[in-house]
């Protein structure tokens, strides 16, 4: 195994799920805000849509996928960023975004030219494009992002002699963890800067669709060429468990994405595209979830306002991003909450794991996802007091 890969032990997390096991045993309710898995109902055409998609015979789909579902993807592409997608060139649908993100470095990153191998990213960070720069024997190089900066990864200020040595960036705009939000202007400036250094810009847009205010813009409104976009259905349409997305852009990329492609992976079945097909042509369930989001959102908007909590507003996303009480890290304020059956998770989990390794990782943060109902929101928020009051006692 990749003693690297091997050395990147989960370690915060141990000790919270056991005791959260334990909780569990004692009969305690959980009242779930770690990982962001809504609870929200899949809408009903969707379900039927794969229902009735369910063959006799069962083969195995296309790598390119079904065409009508290609087709569905660029006339709602055009519809959200007025940026026309060609189905047969730039469009693949992917298994959800976790694996498209995780195979990316393996198609792009050439392990013959070791002066072409970094892969930037700012931390905290969704895990994978870490993960997935080690195993395809890339160089992990994340960038701390700043409070003060909006959380924004700002190139200009690297090293020109590290964007000189790298293939792929990845940003994540809405962020997850953070909920942070970018500009197009921001879009701009991060293109400009991988065009003038050969690098791959990989944007990670699986959190455009749930917002509140502005509509999240996409990367490929500012160009194509060294462009590739990453999208989901897992957070727009509440379907984690059917894993389909799809990823867009530079035709020249996507060509050989695909011709690597056809080596590990191929579309969902062809039923679950049908539904996909069905979710990417309706906004009206999206709006639905949009609202509900919201209304947990208000809650604790006042519950944090309340208790003096500091947190990041959020414009996008279902989450919020933290800062435990003063003197307090993330990670031992999410232990107390534990013993309430609050669970939430603590900014060390979205520290790379290479600052890890090496000691560089600390995180007054913790994050929480608004999975509950909105009714189990308000149970949390009674409990939540009694148990931020006990840490005055």
């Amino acid at each position: 195994m990749n003693n690297l890969i091997k050395a990147l032990k989960p370690y915060p997390m141990e000790e919270l799920n056991r005791i959260k096991s334990q909780l569990k045993e004692k009969g305690v309710k959980i009242y779930d805000f770690g990982t962001g898995d809504p609870k929200e109902p899949t809408d009903p055409k969707i379900r039927e849509a794969l229902i009735k998609a369910v063959p006799e015979i069962s083969q195995y789909p296309s790598v390119s996928g079904r065409k009508e579902l290609r087709e569905a993807v660029s006339n709602w592409f055009e519809n959200r960023f007025g940026v026309h997608l060609d189905p047969e060139k730039e469009i693949i649908p992917s298994n959800g975004s976790k694996e498209a993100i995780f195979h990316f470095p393996l198609v792009f990153i050439d392990t013959d030219m070791p002066e072409k191998k970094k892969v930037i990213f700012g931390t905290p960070a969704y895990p994978v494009y870490e993960r997935g720069t080690l195993y395809a024997g890339g160089e992990p190089f994340p960038v701390k992002l700043k409070e003060e900066e909006g959380f924004l990864l700002r190139l200009e200020k690297i090293d020109k002699s590290v964007l000189e040595e790298t293939k792929i960036v990845w940003i994540n705009y809405p962020h997850n963890p953070t909920g942070a939000t970018a500009s197009l202007s921001y879009f701009e400036d991060v293109y400009g800067i991988c065009r003038e250094n050969g690098i791959i810009l990989c944007s990670d847009e699986c959190y455009t669709e749930i917002y509140f205010d502005k509509k999240p813009p996409s990367a490929l409104q500012v160009g194509k060429e060294g462009i590739v976009v990453f999208h989901s259905l897992s957070k727009r349409s509440g379907m984690t468990g059917y894993r389909t997305g799809f990823i867009a852009g530079d035709p020249q990329l996507i060509a050989e994405y695909r011709k690597g492609r056809a080596s590990f992976g191929v579309a969902t079945p062809d039923f679950i595209q049908k539904a996909a097909e069905v979710a990417w042509s309706d906004e009206e369930h999206v709006e639905k979830r949009r609202k509900i989001f919201s209304e947990k959102r208000d809650i604790f908007l006042k519950f944090f306002s309340e208790i003096g909590l500091d947190f990041l507003y959020p414009e996008a996303t279902f989450y919020f991003w933290i800062k435990a009480p003063q003197g307090m890290s993330g990670e031992e304020y999410a232990k107390h909450l534990l013993r309430y059956g609050i669970v939430v998770s603590p900014g060390v989990n979205f520290c790379a794991g290479m600052e890890v390794l090496e000691g560089r990782c600390s995180s007054e943060y913790f994050r929480i996802a608004l999975v509950p109902t909105v009714e189990e929101c308000r149970e949390a928020v009674d409990i939540w007091k009694k148990a931020h009051e006990e840490l005055r006692i």
